[in-house]
């Protein structure tokens, strides 16, 4: 199997495979080339059978700062989320497969047959939420926030956190969150159960990691992928008719006045005054 993917890294022992976020100097920050990549990397984790179960962290002082900004400037913009010409009609079409096909970035960690642990440490923001949030287990460092910031930024999440947050951390916990954009600590979540365990420091998060991975796959390979498809049969419909609701509502909505706002206000790091419009 091949291990090079672009902006990640892949660490094995025995049957565990650490998939890293390999962007350290932007906080691992999502462009374009890292949201390709992790389905292509995950696809090949799924179709190895050495593979047992997968951990997901990230490299450097962060888990991942959310979706680069100015890498999406342009689709933001106007456009679609990866560039490309035409009618209003087709660059509202492009937006919503571009949507589409970042949700698929997410939801391959749900989807994949292989028990996913996430692994955080320092900054989980937006898109980082959506990727823990398809995962199976969550563990963080105790240093860790957390934050669904999209509507800070004039934005509705579209690619996971609305569709999976209630199911992890229940309904009114959610809305908070959701609604406020506020940033949460490790200990928080925990409080509210999106984490199965705080750890004191990121070198105790990668043993309890380990650990954890390697009770899951000392069982056997097929009860536990069973268990997984069994535990998300009625979610992943749910998930992926609510996934496909809100594409289509941002390919509508999403180049808002309040989205421009947003970009001019992050790019002259100024607080941004929306008008709903």
């Amino acid at each position: 199997m091949p291990e090079t993917f672009a902006n990640l890294a892949i660490e094995r022992d025995g049957g565990i495979a650490t998939l890293f976020l390999d962007r350290p100097e932007k906080l691992n920050a999502l462009h374009r080339t890292l949201w390709h990549s992790i389905p292509t990397a995950m696809a090949a984790l799924d179709a190895d059978p050495d593979v047992r179960v997968i951990v997901l962290a990230g490299k450097g002082k962060a888990f991942c700062a959310g979706i680069d900004l100015m890498d999406h400037a342009q689709g933001f913009g106007g456009g679609s989320l990866t560039g490309g010409e035409g009618s209003a009609v087709a660059k509202r079409r492009q937006l919503y497969d571009d949507i589409r096909a970042y949700q698929d970035t997410c939801s391959c960690f749900a989807n994949t047959n292989k028990p996913v642990i996430a692994a955080v440490h320092g900054a989980c923001i937006g898109a980082g939420m959506d990727l823990i949030t398809a995962c199976d287990i969550r563990l963080a460092s105790a240093e860790a926030t957390f934050s669904v910031r999209e509507t800070r930024i004039a934005m509705v999440a579209d690619v996971g956190s609305l569709q999976r947050l209630p199911r992890v951390i229940g309904d009114g916990a959610a809305r908070e969150w959701i609604f406020t954009g506020g940033d949460y600590s490790a200990q928080r979540a925990r409080e509210v159960q999106l984490l199965n365990d705080v750890l004191p420091d990121p070198a105790a998060l990668r043993v309890r990691a380990h650990e954890l991975a390697a009770a899951i796959a000392a069982n056997s390979p097929l009860a536990v992928q069973g268990s997984k498809h069994v535990l998300g049969f009625a979610s992943r419909r749910e998930v992926d008719a609510n996934l496909d609701y809100v594409a289509v509502w941002n390919a509508a909505f999403l180049h808002s006045e309040d989205l421009g706002e947003a970009m001019q206000a992050f790019m002259q790091r100024r607080p941004p005054v929306f008008r709903g419009q």
